[in-house]
């Protein structure tokens, strides 16, 4: 018998499950009544079973679907409809929780669904893959330039507008707004326009770390300084010629903000059980994510230390204020987020987007932030806010005496809470 002859008479099944059984996605496909009729070998694999422990089988003698939730496989078994991208999270016959992202198709012969087709893939190997890439992102230094802030509300092009305006200067600058509304990305846009963007960007979050940790990682550290200790540079010497941000800098314990203080004023620093000086030439960025005055009050920000920080202050406003950013914003993670997990989401359905773009009363916090609270404010912190910038910070000289020791105030600044408190030089961005 020839060779063409006997591949004729082969069963195109054993083809079949050659070919499923070699790719990289779990496969598996129950008939009318929810018998599992294919299961490949990737499958087995995400989730840790046999083919015999499953093949022949009701797909609910098998697998547990918590808190009401439905099989994205019989779904499409009884509706009749795909469900694509869907992250669905189960237990195998061992109790073992599995979460897989699903891409699911009903199998309709002769306009009737004869079965289900699901094909999964590894959601804990595409998290660490995501994970992998941000953090390749974090040690590749800035990445954002001005152009990556979406949005084209007034008041944000604004804040930008003055943020690019500050980039042509050495001064410090405070950034100011609530989580979530971008402070790393104007940090980083900042950076990127300035004369130091061929120079490191050296990020470090404050309350990431703890107390006794954080002298030795901004300043480094001599051999000898304490047990185990060993020569390290800190921060401010890896950030040479460059950027460093100080994100949450509220954080800082008050003796820590009073050795930042004095780097800053002196140009100079000491590593911890050192006694030489060493110069520094690093711009230093700083972000909060509540108003300095409150951090100020309560003991969590040195005043003489906002005076040397917020020699430009921006302040960011929250996305509830800038509602026509929101559509732009979705659309702008779908992409990302389309890409990072390989998927295809199209976008948002038409009830979600009138969700996004209802009044915010139900959704919004109940304090907001200390910019925003109205008529209990005191005077002087609303008019700041609302006067925006008296003048170019770039038009400026580093070292004006109303720039450098918060002598300039923005137009309609009062005292200061009855202190006679002076505020840095430009208050922006509102």
């Amino acid at each position: 018998m020839s060779a063409e002859n006997t591949a004729g008479r082969q069963d195109p099944l054993a083809f079949y499950k050659q070919a499923i059984d070699h790719i990289n996605e779990g496969v598996h496909v129950v008939d009318r009544q929810g018998r599992s009729v294919v299961y490949n070998r990737k499958m087995t694999e995400l989730e840790s079973m046999n083919e015999s422990d499953v093949l022949g089988k009701s797909l609910l003698s098998v697998f547990q679907f918590p808190g009401g939730q439905e099989s994205t496989l019989l779904q499409a078994l009884n509706t009749g409809r795909p469900t694509l991208n869907v992250r669905q999270t189960y237990f195998n016959q061992s109790g073992k929780k599995i979460t897989t992202i699903n891409n699911t198709y009903p199998i309709v012969e002769d306009g009737a669904i004869i079965g289900a087709i699901e094909i999964a893939n590894d959601v804990t190997k595409m998290e660490r893959l995501v994970r992998e890439n941000l953090l390749r992102q974090r040690k590749e230094g800035a990445l954002y330039t001005f152009d990556s802030i979406v949005g084209s509300s007034e008041a944000l092009q604004r804040v930008i507008l003055h943020a690019q305006r500050a980039a042509r200067t050495n001064s410090s600058v405070l950034v100011v707004g609530e989580t979530g509304t971008g402070k790393e990305l104007f940090v980083q846009g900042i950076h990127q326009a300035s004369s130091r963007s061929g120079g490191p960007f050296i990020s470090q979050n404050c309350a990431a770390l703890p107390e006794d940790l954080v002298e030795g990682l901004l300043f480094g550290t001599t051999k000898g300084a304490y047990t185990g200790a060993v020569e390290r540079p800190g921060l401010f010497e890896q950030a040479e010629g460059g950027t460093l941000f100080l994100d949450e800098i509220n954080s800082l314990a008050m003796p820590l903000q009073a050795k930042l203080l004095r780097a800053l004023q002196e140009r100079s620093f000491r590593r911890l059980g050192d006694t030489r000086e060493r110069s520094m030439n690093v711009r230093i960025l700083a972000a909060m994510n509540e108003h300095p005055d409150d951090a100020i009050d309560g003991g969590r920000l040195r005043e003489d230390l906002y005076y040397r920080l917020g020699v430009v202050t921006l302040l960011l406003p929250p996305l509830r204020e800038r509602p026509e950013d929101i559509l732009p914003l979705a659309r702008h993670f779908i992409r990302r987020y389309n890409d990072l997990f390989q998927m295809q989401v199209e976008g948002v359905s038409a009830e979600v987007e009138a969700f996004f773009l209802a009044p915010p009363v139900a959704r919004q916090r109940p304090r907001a932030a200390a910019h925003d609270r109205g008529g209990d404010e005191p005077a002087h912190r609303r008019d700041r806010d609302r006067a925006g910038a008296p003048a170019d910070p770039a038009d400026e000289p580093d070292d004006a005496p109303g720039r450098r020791h918060g002598t300039g105030r923005p137009r309609g600044c009062g005292s200061g809470r009855g202190r006679g408190r002076r505020r840095p030089g430009a208050a922006l961005g509102r």
